[in-house]
């Protein structure tokens, strides 16, 4: 029996091919309330990708003249790399980044979609895995949106870097509950919301901007089931199982901000451009130096930033790995801060817009009334 670490019954769980204990009678009755709220709310933040009602990808965007998104929103401007390219392929460099950098949103929109279904398979409580079910659906919706996106502006995506490909997999196909809400709805989510809000406040693609947008009305729910989760459980953890817990956050904290965004990680990108991914990756560094990346992670809507602040305000950040954050960012000015994400207020501006087109869509079956 895998250790869940279950310290609430709305999150109990069970072996993932224990279906017999989904069909006990009982079961059925025992439903938290926990997520009923954020259940309801499901279709005021309905979108289809599909339909130009929501999102029109019909729009155009010169790759060949434009940047997507400012060129020093990357390393690898800030550094001797951009002085051996001319300005045609500086443009191109920031705009093969920036499909880098989508393309990795895609496949960690895959993975949460792959991971909202398994939690589906050992989530004991009905209202849990009904709200897995929902956010699996929109997870599902994420990575139509992005597939459109990127294929209308690149016609396919990059492959997934190794590091974020290792720990998604490490945390869909782990046992432990535990894993998987820490590792996607604070670690991946808390991540996902600093970065789209960079992007949607920097992009100069109104499309893309409102891809974001819209993505963000979802994620904004996602980030609130995790945290239901760390405030029913996280108080009730024995020292062993908070240590359990804390340790591994932090271990994958460090291993994705030093290899998240590595050269290493694009290094398919560089040979278009006559440079070798070594070289880049030595020029990042000598210019990328910790002091730069504080000054970065001090930005409200930096991905990093976000992330910890997330984990400082679920409880896991203790003395015990504090100097592992402190060293990047002031851990007492994110507390005074609240735990209100960033991007929040562009969710709920999306919100109303929702409501009011989706008031309006055809019902199913009304075509026949």
């Amino acid at each position: 029996m895998a250790d869940h670490i279950t310290r609430d019954p709305a999150y109990e769980a069970v072996e993932r091919d224990d279906f017999p204990a989904m069909i006990r009678v009982e079961r059925y009755g025992r439903r938290c309330d926990a997520f009923d709220e954020i259940i309801s709310q499901t279709e005021d933040h309905f979108w289809d990708p599909g339909d130009p009602a929501y999102v029109d990808y019909a729009g155009d965007f010169d790759l060949a003249s434009e940047c997507l998104m400012p060129p020093e929103f990357y390393p690898e401007f800030n550094c001797e790399v951009a002085e051996r390219l001319d300005e045609g392929e500086r443009i191109r460099l920031a705009n093969e980044l920036t499909r880098f950098s989508l393309s990795q949103i895609l496949h960690g929109e895959q993975g949460a979609l792959s991971l909202s279904a398994s939690l589906c398979h050992v989530l004991l409580d009905p209202g849990a895995q009904e709200y897995a079910a929902n956010q699996a659906r929109e997870e599902a919706r994420h990575v139509n949106a992005f597939s459109r996106y990127v294929a209308r502006r690149w016609g396919e995506p990059l492959e997934a870097g190794r590091s974020l490909a290792g720990f998604m997999h490490e945390i869909i196909v782990a046992p432990e509950v535990y894993k998987k809400l820490v590792g996607m709805q604070m670690i991946v989510e808390g991540f996902a919301m600093g970065a789209f809000a960079t992007m949607h406040s920097k992009t100069r693609d109104p499309l893309l901007r409102r891809v974001i947008q819209l993505v963000m009305t979802d994620e904004a729910f996602h980030h609130r089931f995790g945290r239901i989760w760390a405030r029913r459980t996280v108080p009730k953890l024995s020292e062993e199982e908070h240590r359990r817990v804390e340790d591994w956050a932090a271990r994958n904290f460090q291993i994705l901000l030093g290899n998240l965004m590595s050269p290493e990680q694009k290094q398919a990108l560089y040979p278009r451009f006559g440079l070798d991914w070594k070289w880049v990756e030595g020029a990042v560094a000598e210019s990328f130096t910790d002091e730069v990346r504080r000054k970065a992670m001090s930005r409200s809507t930096n991905a990093f930033r976000v992330l910890i602040k997330t984990l400082l305000h679920a409880g896991i950040i203790t003395e015990r790995t504090r100097a592992v954050y402190a060293r990047w960012v002031d851990l007492a000015e994110l507390r005074a801060e609240g735990d209100v994400a960033p991007g929040a207020e562009v969710a709920e501006g999306a919100l109303g817009e929702l409501r009011e087109i989706n008031r309006g869509r055809r019902r199913i079956g009304a075509a026949g009334r």
